[in-house]
C-alpha cells in the first residue's frame, strides 16, 4: 500500500498553511522568495460555505494518472507515486486522469542546453503534484504546518489500526429490538 495524506474537513479552517508549507518545501534553492509567479504549492485548499479542505494526491495503488502517462513519467517510489520530470512532457493526460483533481501541469523555466537554437521560447510544461516531501527528513511539510492537525500521513500500519478501531466500534454498537 502506498503512504498518503489525508484531510480532515472537520479540523481544517482554511488558513492555507499547508499551501505555503508546500510551496517553500519546493521552492528551487536559487530562488530567494515566493511570489505569484512561483508560489506552486503541490495541493489545493478548497472553501466553501460550510467547510474547507486540503485536496491532495492519494498515491493510489493502481494510480491512473501513471497508466495514463505516454512519457512513462509518473512511477511508485518508495511507497508513493511520483513525477518523473526529466521524462514529463507536460502532455495533460495524467491531470485529465486523476480522479481527486490533484495534478496540475505548470509552466515552468527550461534548461537550454547551450548553443541551442530554441532561444525564443526557454519554457517547459511539467506535471505537479504531491510527492510526500519525499526528499524532505520531516516528512510532508503540510502536515507538520498545519496548526490544527487536520493533516496526516497515512501508511499501511495506520489504516490497518484505524480499521481495526473502528470494527470494535461498530461491534460494540447497541442495536435496540435486536434478538440475542
Amino acid at each position: 500500500m502506498n503512504r498518503f495524506v489525508i484531510a480532515e474537513p472537520q479540523n481544517c479552517i482554511g488558513c492555507r498553511t499547508c499551501e505555503v508549507a508546500c510551496a517553500m518545501a519546493h521552492k528551487p534553492a536559487d530562488i530567494p522568495m515566493l511570489t505569484p509567479e512561483n508560489f506552486r504549492p503541490r495541493l489545493k485548499v478548497i472553501k466553501g460555505a460550510r467547510v474547507s479542505t486540503a485536496v491532495l494526491c492519494r498515491h493510489c495503488d493502481d494510480a491512473p494518472c501513471a497508466n495514463a502517462c505516454p512519457a512513462g513519467a509518473i512511477v511508485v517510489r518508495d511507497n508513493s507515486v511520483q513525477v518523473l520530470q526529466e521524462r514529463c512532457v507536460g502532455c495533460k493526460t495524467c491531470m485529465v486522469a486523476c480522479p481527486y483533481g490533484a495534478i496540475e501541469v505548470v509552466t515552468v523555466p527550461a534548461d537550454m542546453p547551450s548553443g541551442s537554437v530554441l532561444k525564443t521560447r526557454n519554457l517547459k510544461a511539467q506535471a505537479i503534484k504531491c510527492d510526500l516531501c519525499i526528499d524532505r527528513a520531516g516528512g510532508p511539510a503540510c502536515v507538520e504546518a498545519c496548526p490544527t492537525k487536520g493533516l496526516h500521513l497515512v501508511d499501511a500500519a495506520v489504516l490497518e489500526a484505524t480499521l481495526k478501531a473502528r470494527r470494535e466500534q461498530a461491534a460494540l454498537v447497541d442495536i435496540p429490538n435486536l434478538p440475542l
